[in-house]
């Protein structure tokens, strides 16, 4: 299976193309609802954009509106991560309060804290985040909690500030790393991507890479393929990864049972003997990401006993769990923690998917299930995850989009059978 580009690295990166004006070509970009509504939000503001085949060409050359407005950053939480290269390319931004899936609260406290260290002022009003500079300046920001998509607005606003910022607890996930990769291209000094403490040199302006810039593998695509080989006892290869960052996944698979063979791009996953019980809990990288708890979920339901899972990142991340009881699955929440017992076997049932991996979770469970399953609103599927009947037709899996459901809200995509 062919693993593309990351949609978490996409994002940050289409919207840190403000930060130097100009023509940006980007390669491995995914075809996703997700990279289309930002590339629409960066359209609105006066930067126009042209893909094809996974190349995508971005002129920030003007910058015409410096408004995200409500009607595309509800669709999108990412959106919100328009508000620190605006601040940098215009001294003003109005970004409407985010939306996305609905898996938890995810202020953007520590977005506006970060910023304000740089002199950044905002108030809020009108549901949206109005935000003033006059000259950035490098300060220390501590965020009090790893935050991926702060981390990442700061940063893009921090590179343009008069002096040196400081960055401590940032986030150290491979997403963050691509984007100091991708700003480093374009003349920024930064040093210290991985770890927990970024230092920032700004600089007085970033000019556009000359070579296409190729966005990193998606490690959840890659980690939810995976999880597909596991769950049905098969035997799946993917291709053009980064195993290192999937260490975590790969752990877990291999407490569950699985055979793993990792090349230099590629890494094997094969189950012949039961799934075995893992115990996981969810945590900013390199431990567990939250963004595969519901895939793993899926698989655990089938365990030769009881797992538990605790997720530590999101506080409504367990949505998925009345569907898969639907499937059959013996699962019970208590707070943050699901203990999952294992069954012999699922049973197809038709399902709603809640929020982006929840949707995947039902897919792979539909995969294993005795029977035929539905799962409906893949509308939360296109935002993550491109051409994934295509490539689980592929592999042997008997799985078809079957067309638009009347039940589904006017203008999404329909269910898959």
């Amino acid at each position: 299976v062919p693993i593309g580009g990351a949609k978490n690295a996409t994002l940050p990166i289409l919207v840190a193309t403000l930060v130097a004006p100009g023509e940006h070509r980007l390669a491995r970009v995914p075809d996703l609802a997700d990279v289309g509504s930002m590339l629409s939000l960066l359209g609105r503001i006066g930067c126009p954009s042209l893909g094809h085949a996974g190349l995508v060409s971005v002129d920030t050359t003007r910058v015409i509106y410096n408004e995200a407005p409500y009607d595309l950053v509800r669709k999108m939480r990412a959106s919100v991560l328009a508000l620190g290269p605006l601040l940098a390319r215009c001294g003003e931004a109005h970004v409407s309060l985010p939306g996305g899936c609905a898996i938890g609260v995810r202020p953007i406290d520590q977005h506006l804290k970060g910023l304000e260290a740089l002199g950044c002022q905002f108030e809020l009003s009108g549901g949206y985040v109005h935000g003033k500079v006059e000259k950035l300046t490098g300060g220390r920001v501590r965020f009090d909690m790893p935050t991926v998509t702060g981390t990442e607005n700061v940063l893009m606003a921090a590179v343009l500030a008069q002096g040196e910022s400081v960055f401590e607890n940032a986030a150290r996930e491979p997403e963050i790393v691509d984007l100091v990769r991708f700003l480093r291209s374009l003349g920024a000094i930064i040093e210290g991507e991985g770890s927990s403490t970024l230092h920032v040199q700004g600089v007085a302006s970033l000019t556009p890479a000359k070579a296409p810039y190729a966005i990193l593998p998606d490690r959840v695509e890659a980690g939810t393929y995976l999880v597909a080989g596991a769950i049905t006892g098969g035997d799946i290869t993917i291709q053009g990864v980064n195993p290192g960052d999937l260490s975590a996944v790969l752990d877990a698979l291999l407490s569950a049972g699985c055979t793993i063979d990792v090349g230099d791009d590629t890494v094997r996953v094969r189950r012949e003997g039961p799934v075995r019980t893992v115990n996981v809990t969810t945590e900013p990288h390199p431990g567990f990401p939250t963004d595969m708890q519901a895939q793993l979920m899926a698989l655990l339901c089938l365990a030769q006993g009881e797992s538990e899972i605790r997720e530590t990142i999101f506080e409504n991340r367990f949505m998925h769990v009345p569907e898969l009881q639907r499937l059959g699955a013996n699962i019970d929440v208590f707070g943050n923690l699901a203990r999952t017992k294992g069954v012999r076997q699922l049973t197809g049932a038709t399902v709603m998917a809640t929020d982006l991996r929840a949707s995947a979770s039902l897919v792979l469970a539909g995969l294993a299930a005795r029977g035929r399953t539905e799962v409906l609103r893949l509308y939360h599927l296109d935002r993550g995850y491109e051409r994934l009947v295509e490539k689980l037709q592929a592999v042997g899996a008997q799985v078809a989009r079957v067309g638009d459901d009347p039940r589904e809200r006017a203008g999404q995509p329909g269910a898959a059978a």
